[in-house]
Order: C-alpha cells, then structure tokens, then sequence
C-alpha cells in the first residue's frame, strides 16, 4: 500500500475495531481487547497525529470481560458499545453501553442491558445511524431492539429466527439506506431484513448466497440496494437485493475466510477486505459504485477495470476487522489478532484517478 503502514501494538490479543464516527476532524479509532484475566481488558482509542505521523492512545479500562465487539456512537463521541465474555459468568457475553472518560481511566458504565433473558451469546450491539435513542443488539436467535433515551433502558420490540436446526445470528447491523426502522442480520448462509416497526415482518433476504457462513456485509453509502457480503467460502460478494438470484460481483482473492468488508464511506468504488490468510485487500469495483452512475448520466463512462489496488501483508496473524477512518477516507485500519493495528493510506495513484 502507499507509502509504510502506521502501526499500534496492544499487548493483548485483540479482535474487534471500529472508527470512532462521531470524529470527523481527527483519524481515530478504538480496540478492544480479549485476555483471559478478566480484569486486564482495555479499550484503546488511537489517535492519529497528522503532523508527526504517529499514534497516541487513550487507554480505559473494561474490567467486565474480554471484548468479542465494540461500536461507536454516529453522534456522541464519548459513548461506546461492547459486547464481552466473564470468566466469572461461564463465558457468557453479555453487552454494555459505556461513556469515555475524559482521561485514562475506567469506562463510565451507562447502562448494561438485560441480555441474559434472550441468550447467552451477544453478538452486537449497534447504534442506529440517525436516531440517539435506538440501539439493537444481535443475541443468539434473538434481535432486540432498545430504546436508551430516557432514564435505563427499555425495549421496543424483539424478533426470532425461526428454523430447523437451532439457527443462531452471525451479526447484524442497521441499513443505513432504509428510512424506516430496518435492521439486518446473517444467519449461516443467509441475509434478512427485520422491518422493526412490524417486529417480526421480513422485508426482504438474500438466502443461500454462501457456500459457507457468512461473517460480515456492509451496504454502499451511496448507491441504493447495493450491499457486500463474505464469509468462510472465502467469497466476497456484491449484490443488487432486488435481484438476489446471482451476485453483481463474485471475488475470491483471499485464500481463506474473509472476517471482515467494508465500503469507502465516501469513494465507494474502493472495498476493503480482511481474513485469516493475514492479508488485508482495497479492491476497486467501478462498475458498480456510485461513480458509474454519475458517468452514465455525463455520457462519459469509460472502461476501468476492477482490480486489487493494495495489498496489506505485513500482519503476521488472522485480520478479523477492517475499518475506514470517518475523517480521511484514504485511510483503512486493521486489526490482527496479535494485537497490531495498521493504519495504510489509498496509494496516491489510485486517489488521483478517483479525484481526477
């Protein structure tokens, strides 16, 4: 990738990452940590100093557990999400909401939802993309939603994923696309739409898309119905959900399972990837961004091809997330589950022809 990678070790094994949205001004991003001894787990928020070209962390303490995932809130940047395993709970996870404090410290509890009524294995817990008062979380075969707007917390409606087999969620996020109240999740091999205001209504799935589970997807913030999906088949897939027969795009670039695809938030034709092959991947799909239709109506389209712009190998363990900085989109994090973050930049060929 252009230029040498930035890089932040933790002295703990690591696997969840995301940026901090609500920072728009400065590159920053939070780890959370997973050892064993419960009280040793962190959530490092990394800050990248432009000037110097290095990273300064804040470290806070989560002596609830080991973090399997965290979340940012898109308006406040002091309040965060984790779902955790105890040690002293038998391993189950269970999820909190936590506010940052304003130095090095321990992560001020706000609230700690009552998870355990609908499972034992929390997956996420979200922040909706506009509304401060509506989070959901991912719980075994359960979503929940919860309103955390007043005074604790209260939950607004619920839905179960019925089927042969105990079928359990995977992850899930809100569709940042929809106007409505409409939260997404993957199940093995498949991907449905909740419309919450109707609880339980499916508005829509992609079912059978992988030949094996799928860990993550992402929605194009610019393009409508456009979505990305991966998993262990080591796939990953670009999809139009009114047309779920076949995929837009069908990659395999990676040689073992994809963890973790994100769209550029704002150049939407750049994809990052990572798996457990240790490589992280920005792939450029043209075709089917944002830009192709704006190409179209300028009666310009040109053939660009769809290629693998960077390549990233320079973690030494399987990569389980990457994330794209909210205040400089050339920018693409990612996490190893060694502990080490690496911050690479859009190679500068590749900014050109997008901003050219």
């Amino acid at each position: 990738m252009s230029n040498n990678p930035i890089i932040y070790g933790v002295e703990f094994q690591a696997r969840s990452l995301c940026t901090l949205h609500a920072d728009v001004d400065q590159d920053c991003f939070l780890i959370g940590t997973q050892s064993l001894i419960t009280s040793n787990n962190q959530v490092h928020l990394v800050k990248l100093q432009e000037e110097t070209n290095t990273l300064c962390p804040q470290i806070y303490e989560h002596s609830s557990g080991e973090i399997w995932s965290l979340a940012s809130s898109p308006t406040d940047k002091r309040l965060i999400s984790t779902c955790y395993a105890s040690i002293e709970q038998d391993c189950e996870k269970r999820t909190a909401l936590w506010r940052l404090p304003e130095s090095d410290g321990q992560l001020e509890n706000v609230i700690t939802f009552p998870s355990e009524k609908y499972g034992t294995d929390v997956k996420v817990t979200t922040f909706h993309p506009t509304n401060d008062a509506y989070m959901c979380s991912v719980i075994d075969n359960n979503l929940v939603m919860w309103d955390v707007s007043e005074s604790g917390v209260k939950i607004v409606c619920t839905a179960v994923l019925d089927g042969k087999g105990q079928p359990r969620f995977t992850t899930g996020k809100w569709n940042p696309q929809s106007v409505n109240l409409q939260f997404v999740t993957a199940d093995d091999c498949n991907i449905k739409a909740w419309d919450l205001r109707s609880q339980t209504k499916i508005a829509w799935s992609l079912d059978g898309v992988h030949t094996q589970i799928i860990r993550d997807f992402d929605f194009n913030p610019n393009r409508q119905y456009y979505m990305a999906t991966c998993g262990d088949d080591g796939y990953s897939k670009f999809w139009d959900i009114r047309n779920s027969s076949k995929p837009l795009i069908s990659r395999a670039d990676h040689s073992h399972w994809i963890w973790s695809i994100r769209y550029n938030p704002v150049h939407d034709e750049l994809i990052g990837t990572a798996s457990s092959d240790g490589q992280v991947l920005i792939t450029r799909l043209a075709g089917i961004s944002s830009s192709a239709i704006e190409n179209e109506d300028l009666k310009t389209k040109t053939s660009i091809e769809d290629k693998i712009v960077a390549t990233c190998d320079q973690h030494e363990d399987s990569v389980y997330c990457v994330e794209w900085s909210s205040a400089n989109s050339w920018i693409l994090a990612s996490l190893s589950y060694d502990g080490r973050l690496l911050l690479n930049k859009v190679p500068k060929d590749e900014q050109l022809r997008i901003l050219l």
